[in-house]
């Protein structure tokens, strides 16, 4: 049986906190991330959703391996990575790749877009420096910004076009895992569609498999095959995408369903505003679940975090 591209299993990050009080109060624990368990299997688009501060971004950066997790595994094509050394990853590197939030900081304001797309080439020594370039533009013309464009800065870019030149940097080494964090958030809707239009046919194309982090269940919806939910660190409800828009399980999932934005007022649904503590108490209970709160799965290839009924 083949290895799915990207699993992770029971990761879990850890930050230690100052507590209030002075220098000597000493420190508490936050569980950011919390045994969290996905797998990607190949050519397919993971939309993993959830509210600021949900555990997210930190997921995905725990994936790259740019944030050491406190504890569980990173898997790709079936090779744990979660311990390699630097010099060890780096073969790893060309397999997997990030497209940030914010693409202004993320491009070196001081390179051309040519250099920025090509600097991943350089880092592994492919090709020689001509190569490199005339890679470097045909990779900016394939994601929609003329060959003309690889002598401009990032300054002289609109936020879409950054996310563009962003998307094609990573995507020079031909990854086999794109990890895209919030990659539409700071666009205009038409803008929007369109980046969401690019990754499509660009994951059609190059065989790509993309965990898709974001908060925008309507970008969720249009673009990944499933998805999987984030509550205060933990996975609470997976399931394919059609199934979590119409057949959602848990509280927290059904919450942010409610706070979608619709067109025709006949399709809006009740709001549910519900705090972390109703959330908490409004876990499903379920036949066969244990005493604490565990995914239970309650249709086929869908997971429901449950308790003891």
């Amino acid at each position: 049986m083949t290895a799915p591209v990207l699993e992770l299993r029971n990761l879990s990050k850890t930050f230690q906190l100052p507590r209030k009080g002075g220098w000597f109060a000493g420190y508490i624990d936050h569980h950011a991330v919390r045994d969290v368990s996905l797998t990607l299997p190949r050519n397919t688009i993971l939309g993993l959703v959830g509210e600021s501060g949900s555990g997210k971004s930190t997921t995905g950066l725990m994936t790259m391996r740019l944030m050491e997790p406190t504890s569980g595994r990173i898997l790709i094509d079936g090779a744990d990575i979660s311990a390699l050394t630097p010099a060890a990853l780096k073969p790893y590197r060309r397999q997997m790749q990030i497209v940030f939030q914010d693409s202004y900081s993320a491009l070196d304001p001081m390179m051309t877009l040519a250099r920025i797309v090509a600097e991943p080439l350089h880092i592994h020594g492919i090709g020689t420096p001509d190569d490199q370039t005339e890679q470097a533009l045909a990779m900016l013309d394939r994601v929609g910004l003329h060959r003309s464009y690889g002598q401009r800065y990032p300054h002289e870019l609109s936020g879409g076009q950054r996310q563009r030149v962003a998307i094609a940097r990573a995507l020079i080494l031909r990854p086999k895992v794109l990890v895209a964090d919030e990659p539409t958030s700071a666009l205009d809707v038409s803008v929007k569609a369109q980046i969401i239009n690019l990754l499509l046919d660009l994951q059609q194309e190059m065989g790509l498999s993309i965990l898709f982090i974001s908060h925008d269940l309507s970008v969720v919806r249009s673009l990944t095959d499933r998805v999987a939910v984030m509550f205060n660190g933990r996975i609470v409800e997976t399931a394919a995408t059609e199934t979590i828009f119409s057949d959602a399980r848990h509280p927290y999932t059904q919450g942010l369903l409610s706070a979608i934005p619709v067109l025709n007022p006949r399709d809006r649904r009740p709001r549910r505003f519900l705090t972390a503590e109703e959330i908490e108490r409004g876990i499903p209970r379920l036949p066969g679940a244990g005493t604490s709160p565990a995914l239970v799965q309650v249709a086929p290839d869908h997971l429901v975090e449950a308790v003891a009924g």
